[in-house]
């Protein structure tokens, strides 16, 4: 099966966002910790090297857009859900979280900004792969969507209960979400209009 441009384009932002999340850790903050703080944290304000990391959220937003475009062709209503997923994590890298160090000054409406804006990646995440259990063909692929959904929320809600490995849990959301992504729209079929 030949690989079309835009998958190929969501995949080298997977592999970028992988090395970022597990190498900028050493590159930061000092007092940053890959177990307890989480990738917001690599891009906040006044951290060194955030602008990596930011990056790294624009890259993924943009290029899940332009990789499931093609994929929810037919369907308006997930598409709306796409859009609100990469436009709110690119978003992210505009409005950038409090750093690690709480005596560094920051502004806290863009900390705020940037917390809505992470809550809004994660809700509209959770929404468009659950609900994409209802197009895809096979009970597999349904599968896969509503764990993705759920894993998704699980995990973030322990980012918050268990908060001595916040790092741990985002990093997994990460690999589980877009992991997911390019899996289904590489190879999952979709019921048509």
């Amino acid at each position: 099966m030949k690989k079309n441009k835009e998958i190929i384009v969501l995949e080298g932002a997977y592999i970028l966002t992988l090395l970022v999340i597990f190498i900028l850790p050493f590159y930061t903050a000092p007092e940053y910790s890959i177990i307890k703080n989480t990738t917001s944290q690599l891009g906040a304000q006044n951290t060194p090297n955030a602008w990596i990391m930011n990056l790294t959220f624009v890259s993924m937003g943009i290029s899940s857009i332009i990789a499931g475009w093609r994929y929810y062709k037919g369907f308006a209503f997930y598409r709306l859900w796409l859009i609100l997923f990469g436009i709110s994590l690119t978003l992210t890298a505009f409005f950038n979280h409090a750093p690690v160090n709480p005596e560094i000054q920051y502004y806290i409406t863009e900390d705020g900004w940037h917390s809505y804006f992470a809550f809004t990646t994660g809700l509209s995440f959770t929404i468009l792969a659950i609900a994409t259990a209802f197009i895809v063909v096979f009970k597999k692929d349904k599968l896969l969507a509503i764990s993705a959904g759920i894993l998704a929320t699980v995990l973030s809600i322990l980012m918050f209960e268990v908060d001595q490995i916040m790092g741990i849990w985002q990093r997994l959301i990460f690999i589980i979400s877009f992991g997911w992504m390019i899996r289904n729209f590489r190879k999952t079929e979709t019921k048509t209009l």
